[in-house]
């Protein structure tokens, strides 16, 4: 099978749970999966069950800085650094292993702030392995990643609670 490049996007709640059930399906076909996350503190309540299924494998980042909007300069580098390294050690991962499914959560939120190297993003994914599936997520892809992308799913929020100021809750948007 040839692998295929996935966009979860928009401004709508469901990104990530789109990339988790994706994962799920896979596995479930007996398939292959590392489930990477930027910009997130990996505890979000999807991994607990995530890390539970043998085929799943859930490499985390171990760091986490906040949102990007309210980074001071001299996080924001460190915050670059430390995700260049981990993409490094996901891509170390991805070229060693059998992978099937690569789940780059936030990755492009990380992109999109220089928290991540654009060019070696795009990079991978020219040079991915054949047979690799791989999912992108977050808001705003560039136009190079779109065009590059076999899938391009547009989540738009219609209506959110957030608007009524009800914070996020655990095992539905946490």
């Amino acid at each position: 099978m040839e692998g295929l490049i996935h966009i979860y996007t928009g401004t709508g709640k469901g990104k990530t749970t789109a990339a988790a059930g994706l994962s799920i399906r896979f596995a479930g076909s007996g398939g292959k999966v590392l489930f990477t996350q930027f910009l997130k503190n990996d505890d979000s309540s999807e991994l607990a069950v995530l890390r539970q299924i043998g085929n799943i494998v859930f490499l985390p980042s171990n760091a986490y800085f906040g949102f990007t909007r309210s980074m001071t300069p001299e996080v924001k580098e460190n915050a670059s650094r430390h995700y260049n390294n981990y993409f490094t050690k996901i891509l170390g991962e991805v070229f060693s292993n059998n992978y099937g499914l690569l789940i780059l959560d936030e990755i492009i939120a990380a992109d999109n702030a220089g928290l991540v190297e654009h060019n070696r993003l795009i990079d991978f994914l020219k040079n991915k392995p054949d047979n690799l599936e791989v999912v992108l997520t977050g808001r705003s892809p560039s136009e190079d990643l779109q065009h590059m992308a076999d899938y391009i799913s547009d989540i738009v929020k219609v209506k959110h609670p957030f608007d009524k100021g009800i914070s996020a809750r655990t095992g539905i948007e946490q």
